[in-house]
C-alpha cells in the first residue's frame, strides 16, 4: 500500500545517504584502528604522562636567569638566520615564480623546471635540509640559512607564481601593442599587479621562519636551539624554562612586528 503523504516523515537523509555515511564512519574507524595498532605507542608512558608533566613542571621553576647573556645572544643569531634568509630567498624565488607562471613562462621546458624547483624545496622539511647542509658545510649558522632558504623558495614561488598567474592581462596586451620589450612589460605591466601580494608573502615567511629558525639548533644548524639542545642533555630545566620564555617572547615580538609592517606596508 502506498504511504499517503500526510504519514510520511521528514528525514535530513534518505535511508542510502545514512547508509553510506554509516559506511564512511565504519571505514574511518577502522583506518584509525589500524593506525593506532601499526605504530609503537609505549601505553604505560602514556598513562604515566600527567605525572611525568607535572614532575618537569616542579624542576623548571623558578627559572634560572643566570645565563641570559648567552640566550639573548643566541636570539639574535636566531633573528639574523630567519631575516637574511627570508631576504635572500624572496629574490631567488622572483625568477623561479615567473618561469612557473603558464602565462609568463617562455616554455614548456621552463614551466616543468620552475614547477619541479618549487615542488623538491616544498617536499622537504626545514629540519631535513638542514641535516643535509650541516653534513655538507658544518655546524653553525651558514647551514641554518641555507636550509631556511631553501625550503622559503617553494613558498614564495608558489604563491608568486600564482600572483602572477591571476594578473589582469589587459595592461601586458596593452604594452606588448606598443612593441615594448619584455623588460619594460615585466616592469609596468606585472609587477605593480603582485607588488601587494609580494609584500604579504614576505612578511608571512619571515614570520615562519623565524618560527623554523628556533628550532634549527636541534640539529647542530645555529640559532637558540643549539644552547636549548645543551640544557636538555644536562637536564639543566631551570635554563630550559628560560630558554622556552625567551622563544616565546621572541615569536610574539615576531607576530607584532609582521602585524605592524602588513598594516603599514600592504
Amino acid at each position: 500500500m502506498t504511504q499517503s503523504i500526510a504519514d510520511r516523515a521528514w528525514a535530513r537523509y534518505t535511508g542510502r545517504e545514512r547508509w553510506t555515511r554509516l559506511g564512511i564512519f565504519a571505514v574511518m574507524a577502522l583506518v584509525t584502528s589500524w593506525s593506532l595498532a601499526s605504530i609503537n605507542i609505549i601505553w604505560p608512558w602514556v598513562w604515566d604522562a600527567p605525572a611525568q608533566i607535572s614532575d618537569l613542571a616542579g624542576r623548571m621553576i623558578p627559572p634560572d636567569f643566570s645565563s641570559i647573556r648567552a640566550i639573548m645572544w643566541a636570539l639574535i643569531e636566531t633573528l639574523n638566520i630567519a631575516t637574511i634568509a627570508t631576504f635572500i630567498s624572496i629574490f631567488v624565488s622572483l625568477p623561479v615564480a615567473y618561469i612557473s607562471a603558464q602565462n609568463t613562462t617562455p616554455n614548456q621546458a621552463t614551466l616543468w623546471l620552475g614547477r619541479f624547483i618549487l615542488v623538491s624545496s616544498r617536499s622537504v622539511n626545514t629540519l631535513i635540509w638542514a641535516l643535509l647542509f650541516v653534513a655538507i658545510f658544518g655546524p653553525g649558522v651558514l647551514a641554518g640559512i641555507i636550509a631556511i632558504m631553501f625550503r622559503s623558495l617553494g613558498f614564495l614561488g608558489k604563491l608568486l607564481g600564482e600572483a602572477i598567474e591571476e594578473i589582469d592581462r589587459r595592461p601586458v596586451e596593452a604594452l606588448e601593442a606598443t612593441g615594448a620589450s619584455r623588460a619594460k612589460v615585466i616592469l609596468y605591466a606585472i609587477v605593480p599587479q603582485v607588488v601587494p601580494t609580494f609584500f604579504a608573502v614576505s612578511i608571512l615567511r619571515w614570520d615562519i621562519n623565524l618560527r623554523e629558525s628556533t628550532v634549527l639548533g636541534l640539529v647542530g644548524a645555529g640559532g637558540i636551539g643549539v644552547i636549548l639542545q645543551g640544557s636538555i642533555d644536562t637536564l639543566d630545566w631551570r635554563t630550559v624554562a628560560t630558554i622556552l620564555l625567551a622563544i616565546i617572547g621572541l615569536v610574539v615580538a615576531g607576530e607584532a612586528i609582521a602585524a605592524w609592517l602588513r598594516k603599514k606596508v600592504i
